[in-house]
């Protein structure tokens, strides 16, 4: 058994239900020390991370990752404990196994090979670990680099492990990520009996026209990187359930995932014009879970599609799709940021698993970006 599969599977016996870390991070700041690093546990109220790093001054190459995982959903549709994992077959099942504590063995496994290798090396290797990454993301990686930029720390190149290969181990890279733009919308009305409308205004009525143009709206084109700007519906509510009563409010949410050709201040101005011209009351909340980031094909990107050639003798597709990641905290600090990790088929899913083999190659993966830019 590889030392990376050793740690996989010891992270993931860890149950470690988002914000809970399970002693994951423990696991992962003592192999560090050994290893010659500074090690620093940052707790946010309930959030365990850490920042770890070894070397002095730049160039500064940071692994990410979270240790937290998803709920498992129901225990009766998994073949197995999905907290005490099982290889079958040549595949590893468990929560976590893809998304993505194989990715924060591999990071640990070729920083350790690495540092034997070339203790000397050039810059400094980081890591920047939390348990907040599936829940709210307030109090993980957001507050990390808010204390890392206070201090006036540097990171050069990111490798965020998430799961990002589609088919085969890196088939696909990420190299930024759509931003997230949701709106809590209340439309006011006037509640009264059905039979004399006359007598009160229907917010569903009010607001249809409204959100036809919302949804049957072209955004943009996108462009040559991200897909077009999309407007989504994820909640809708009115009425008191009786079959004569005229709603006195509706409560909608949506979302928008938007690319660098839009602006926040853009996108919520478009939205409330169109409220305004079709006579809605409301009232409307904003939350931004995620503003849009994008690393041009540079030293890191470069690095890492040499390393997956060496290893699959096939280049990566490099690509913004998805939903968000920590890459969005990390990329305003000014640093080049990739995701790359794992087949993100069966993540969040029950019975979620990841091939044996695909971990160790990640591992050599690792150690190859680590060789090409830091030595």
């Amino acid at each position: 058994m590889s030392a990376t599969l050793d740690l996989t599977l010891d992270l993931l016996s860890r149950a470690s239900v988002t914000p809970t870390d399970g002693g994951c991070q423990i696991v992962m700041m003592e192999r560090l020390t050994t290893a010659g690093f500074a090690v620093e546990p940052l707790r946010y109220g309930v959030v365990d991370n850490f920042w770890a790093k070894r070397g002095r001054g730049g160039p500064v190459l940071c692994f990410a990752g979270h240790t937290d995982v998803v709920p498992t959903g129901p225990l009766e549709e998994w073949t197995s404990d999905p907290f005490r994992p099982e290889i079958r077959d040549g595949v590893l099942f468990g929560r976590g196994a893809a998304d993505m504590k194989s990715g924060l063995a591999a990071m640990i496994t070729a920083t350790e090979a690495f540092v034997r290798e070339h203790p000397g090396h050039r810059g400094s290797i980081a890591f920047v670990i939390t348990s907040d990454e599936e829940g709210p993301s307030v109090d993980g990686t957001k507050r990390v680099v808010e204390t890392l930029k206070a201090r006036g720390e540097r990171i050069d190149w990111c490798v965020v492990g998430e799961p990002s290969s589609e088919r085969t181990i890196g088939d696909t890279i990420k190299i930024g990520r759509r931003g997230s733009l949701s709106g809590r919308l209340t439309v006011h009305g006037t509640q009264g009996h059905i039979a004399y409308p006359q007598l009160a205004e229907n917010p569903v009525h009010t607001f249809a026209p409204a959100l036809a143009e919302l949804t049957g709206r072209v955004w943009d084109e996108g462009n040559e990187h991200f897909q077009p700007t999309s407007f989504q519906v994820s909640n809708f509510n009115a009425g008191t359930g009786a079959p004569n009563v005229i709603p006195g409010e509706l409560k909608a949410r949506f979302n928008l995932r938007y690319s660098p050709v839009q602006t926040l201040d853009g996108l919520r101005s478009t939205v409330e014009g169109i409220l305004k011209k079709h006579g809605v009351r409301y009232t409307l909340e904003w939350y931004v879970s995620g503003e849009p980031f994008f690393t041009p094909p540079a030293e890191l990107s470069r690095a890492a599609i040499d390393a997956i050639r060496a290893e699959t003798g096939a280049g990566p597709k490099l690509s913004t799709g998805g939903g968000t990641s920590d890459g969005r905290f990390i990329a305003p600090l000014g640093a080049q940021v990739v995701e790359l990790g794992v087949v993100n088929a069966t993540i969040h899913k029950v019975n979620e698993c990841v091939r044996v083999e695909e971990i160790d190659a990640l591992h050599r993966i690792y150690f190859g970006v680590l060789r090409s830019l830091l030595t």
